[in-house]
């Protein structure tokens, strides 16, 4: 009997729910094994934001949207096998599907962690499942840390490095690549990078992400974000600015990068410019790409530079010049993949329905422990 598609291993279609919240709308998706039922960005008024003080106040009106998104499907909550919610900026775990608990619920609830809008998506679901017997779950949420020991050592004792990447989109994306070639993704030493407004780098080996940067921390500087400063000019830059804390992560997260140098942090504006005949702009632009590269560089060396593949990602991945640019540097590692754009929905759903047909065991949040075998 010939061996079995790795892809079409899916038990019989389960109906999966989507949430995944963003700033201004909750892009929802309900699915019955791979295929759309419905799909719609629920747009939250900017009057509704603004009576809202944290994020989690939040959690009512957008689980409103849902359930009115279910209604006008022709569904309720009870006609789903699970529900797969994007999962936050919450304690370090490794990566894997984290069944939503009280411990989740509560961190995601409180102010402990960074106000951040994803945060939102364990809380919507839990309000959705509640009395429904329905099991809600997260999937490599962005505080997935699994750096090795040796990767966590900082200069300063008091800030350890600390893994904050887009660790959906990355994982889902290289276990896409390990399909491709007909291996496990466990086999693999492969480097992603996200690029976008904020951009991450990884180093995966043996199916964890044992290094990482991003341009909230010591990566390459983004659209949005300034990247990795040094320390003694950003450190008297702080005290001689004035500036408190707010003030200052708006500057690094906000108006950094592409924003800081050229005022846009439109990639196709920018584009345009150099099309136009603007040399600062492309040497602005090429200097992100540049950044890039060299950390891609930089993480080889965690695998002693044994990298099976490296593959860009994430929205500026759809720019040619700037993955041409990073390949040119880069190509003499691995081949180079482009996959442009984020498959955040579909890494989602494939997660949840992995740990529904008995492929992968769900995790204890915060734990990481596997859950006992029998538990759907």
């Amino acid at each position: 009997m010939p061996p079995k598609d790795e892809k079409a291993i899916e038990t019989t279609a389960k109906t999966i729910l989507v949430i995944n919240p963003g700033s201004t709308s909750t892009r929802t998706a309900l699915y019955e094994g791979e295929t759309v039922l419905a799909e719609q960005e629920l747009v939250c008024s900017p009057d509704q934001l603004d009576r809202c003080r944290r994020v989690a106040d939040q959690g009512d009106f957008r689980t409103a949207q849902v359930r009115a998104f279910l209604r006008a499907a022709g569904r309720t909550l009870s006609d789903c096998d699970a529900v797969a919610a994007r999962g936050g900026p919450l304690r370090p775990v490794r990566g894997g599907v984290y069944r939503v608990n009280a411990a989740m619920l509560a961190d995601a609830a409180g102010d402990q962690f960074i106000e951040h809008v994803s945060k939102l998506a364990c809380l919507i679901a839990d309000h959705l499942c509640r009395g429904t017997g329905v099991p809600c779950f997260v999937v490599d949420p962005v505080s997935t840390d699994e750096l090795a020991d040796l990767s966590r050592i900082s200069g300063l004792k008091e800030l350890p490095r600390k893994a904050l990447t887009h660790a959906l989109n990355m994982k889902r994306t290289a276990r896409e690549f390990a399909r491709r070639l007909g291996r496990p993704y466990e086999s693999l030493n492969l480097i992603t990078a996200h690029l976008g407004g904020g951009t991450s780098i990884a180093v995966h080996h043996r199916g964890r992400m044992i290094d990482s940067v991003d341009a909230n921390g010591e990566g390459p500087f983004s659209a949005e974000r300034s990247g990795g400063l040094r320390a003694d000019s950003l450190a008297r830059m702080a005290v001689e600015s004035g500036k408190d804390f707010a003030a200052l992560r708006r500057l690094l997260t906000r108006q950094g990068g592409l924003v800081s140098h050229l005022g846009t942090s439109d990639a196709r504006e920018v584009e345009r410019r150099i099309a136009a005949g603007d040399a600062h702009a492309r040497l602005v632009y090429e200097a992100m790409a540049y950044q890039v590269a060299k950390h891609i560089g930089a993480l080889a060396a965690a695998v002693e530079g044994q990298v099976d593949g490296i593959i860009l990602t994430g929205g500026l991945a759809r720019s040619a010049m700037v993955t041409e640019w990073i390949r040119r540097r880069v190509a003499f590692l691995a081949p180079v993949e482009v996959v442009p754009g984020e498959a955040e929905m579909a890494a989602l759903r494939e997660g949840v329905a992995r740990v529904l047909a008995g492929e992968e065991s769900a995790r204890v949040y915060p734990t990481g422990e596997a859950e006992p075998a029998e538990r759907p």
